[in-house]
């Protein structure tokens, strides 16, 4: 069997986007499209000259327009899970220490932790009471009664 460049380039680019499949980072997959346009160039009887500046162009041009839309496609999140601090905002938790405005003082225990906690309406917050966490601002979380 005799292959033609063609043949060449179009296996070339298959093994670019099989490898793409086990290096997700849409690096591998540019040179993938360059490789399709070289052999579209090939099957016309261009030269390896020729060859050689589309695969380098469309590599390039893919690189540059193509790689950042199908990185903003393919890594957006679907879900707005909010993590670590940001997860605590609307949780309920339970007044350990008074909440007492006056002496800018209070604890509260929301999932085994206990925060230094402040009132959202400036009231006093008695000991025992649930709170909902409405702000997080560094280690104080602002709450409000529920």
């Amino acid at each position: 069997m005799v292959f033609e460049i063609w043949h060449i380039w179009l296996m070339v680019s298959i093994l670019f986007f099989i490898l793409e499949i086990f290096i997700p980072s849409f690096v591998v997959f540019n040179f993938g499209v360059g490789s399709l346009f070289a052999t579209l160039m090939a099957s016309f009887g261009a030269s390896l000259q020729w060859q050689l500046f589309i695969f380098s162009a469309f590599t390039l041009a893919s690189f540059f327009l193509l790689r950042p839309a199908l990185k903003k496609w393919a890594y957006k999140r679907s879900d707005k899970t909010e993590t670590n601090v940001n997860a605590m905002i609307g949780r309920t938790g339970i007044v350990y220490e008074t909440i007492d405005p006056a002496n800018s003082s209070g604890l509260v225990k929301i999932d085994g932790d206990i925060w230094q906690a402040i009132s959202a309406q400036n009231s006093k917050i008695e000991s025992g009471k649930l709170v909902k966490v409405t702000k997080i601002e560094s280690i104080v979380v602002t709450v409000e009664q529920q």
